[in-house]
């Protein structure tokens, strides 16, 4: 295909679209200007005919009002009734629908067989129609579930043969992290899940498919794929499929939390500082963010409450901080003591176990340090920290190194 000027104008049309990884993914396709294009519903049809763009991206509510607005539609944006991709060529809208074809690459990549297979689709809205046409097309048996529908969540059983489920519903989508439209252990037969979810990188649906051992991928793959395939439509040439795999690496890397566990006194807040100034990060420590929302200091906070009070409350900081992105994280030593924040913290994060000896650990302004054997307080909490580490690094030398193990770690796991 022959290559069009790079001064093209293209972007994101949407009503209301707060953060995007568009412009991110876009920079690394291709060299043209790529912003957001908040139109309210009244002004968009103007927009579509009249607007200074050459090519863009259209997200709800928008869809099928953009598919009406087109010259041209291609075969599947036809056959879906909307588009996601509008490209502004020789005085006519041409409309695609590229959805389509993440959604279709998100499948590849799992590697699941799906002919004569049964395949669960959650929501039946436009995603949930794409990811239909696709799954068919692939030959499973496709069930869409809605919430009234003849297949719906309260008789889901009678599908427990199925080995795919997608969720195409914003169940669990942010802000409102933490919830999941199925209990997976309904769906004994289920080999995999999607979930076209980008914000978090791991919903709590993906979060329980990862627990049970089943192949998983979450909609940052779908998200990336689509922009490839929407670019090659503004820039009139081809992008090499190998661009996918390495965006999602580079944006995974890029927003990814690092999150520090560790005993008290095991350097996670030095460490985290480092970091931050080597990647350029904000850093967050959660026990000072505890101490500024009680109004008080943690020893205070056990002589007054309790321990039990006090792990409600770092309970409620991963919550928040978890939920963020692209940020150091550095915990309390008993973080781990609550199973409920492994999934809070990993939502978003790859969770790093400090290590150090423990006579080397401190144990001024440390409630639990004081009145404990640091090595028997080490050998209950070894377990735990296994359990939530992603990675493990010794801090027994100086910061520096322990920054270059991390950063050394977690390049070899993206």
């Amino acid at each position: 295909m022959k290559q069009v000027s790079c001064q093209l104008r293209c972007g994101l049309l949407g009503e209301t679209l707060g953060h995007s990884y568009s412009p991110r993914i876009h920079a690394y396709l291709g060299d043209y200007d790529y912003r957001l294009y908040e139109v309210p519903k009244n002004k968009v049809e103007d927009f579509i005919l009249h607007g200074d763009w050459d090519g863009l991206n259209v997200t709800i509510p928008y869809k099928k009002v953009a598919a009406s607005l087109c010259d041209e539609l291609s075969d599947i944006a036809k056959s879906l009734g909307s588009v996601n991709t509008l490209v502004k060529r020789d005085g006519k809208i041409y409309g695609y629908n590229t959805d389509y074809y993440g959604f279709k690459s998100m499948v590849l990549e799992t590697g699941v067989r799906l002919s004569g297979k049964k395949a669960l689709v959650l929501g039946t809205g436009g995603t949930g129609v794409t990811v239909q046409k696709v799954l068919s097309e692939m030959g499973a048996e496709v069930i869409p579930i809605s919430r009234s529908g003849e297949d719906n969540y309260d008789n889901i059983e009678k599908h427990s043969d199925a080995v795919l489920v997608v969720n195409a519903t914003p169940v669990g989508m942010y802000p409102k992290n933490g919830v999941s439209p199925l209990d997976l252990r309904r769906i004994p037969s289920c080999e995999c899940v999607l979930d076209v979810i980008y914000n978090p990188m791991r919903t709590a649906l993906i979060l329980q498919a990862e627990a049970l051992g089943l192949k998983h991928k979450s909609g940052l793959h779908m998200l990336v794929a689509q922009a490839k395939y929407s670019s090659e439509r503004f820039q009139n040439k081809k992008i090499s499929d190998d661009s996918v795999t390495f965006i999602e690496k580079s944006l995974t890397k890029e927003l990814e939390n690092i999150i520090l566990i560790g005993m008290p006194g095991s350097g996670k807040s030095v460490v985290a500082q480092a970091l931050g100034q080597r990647l350029h990060r904000q850093v967050i420590e959660t026990d000072a963010e505890i101490v500024k929302n009680a109004g008080m200091s943690i020893p205070e906070i056990f002589e007054r409450s309790g321990e039990e009070e006090f792990r409600r409350l770092e309970t409620a900081e991963m919550q928040a901080s978890g939920k963020l992105s692209e940020r150091i994280i550095s915990t309390g030593g008993g973080v781990v003591t609550r199973e409920e924040n492994y999934n809070l913290l990993h939502q978003n994060g790859i969770i790093v176990w400090l290590e150090r000896d423990t006579n080397k650990l401190p144990t001024d302004g440390r409630p639990i340090s004081q009145k404990s054997d640091l090595s028997e307080l080490y050998a209950k909490r070894k377990p735990m920290y296994e359990r939530f580490a992603d990675i493990k690094v010794d801090n027994n030398g100086t910061v520096a190194e322990t920054v270059d193990r991390i950063i050394k770690e977690i390049e070899g796991m993206v």
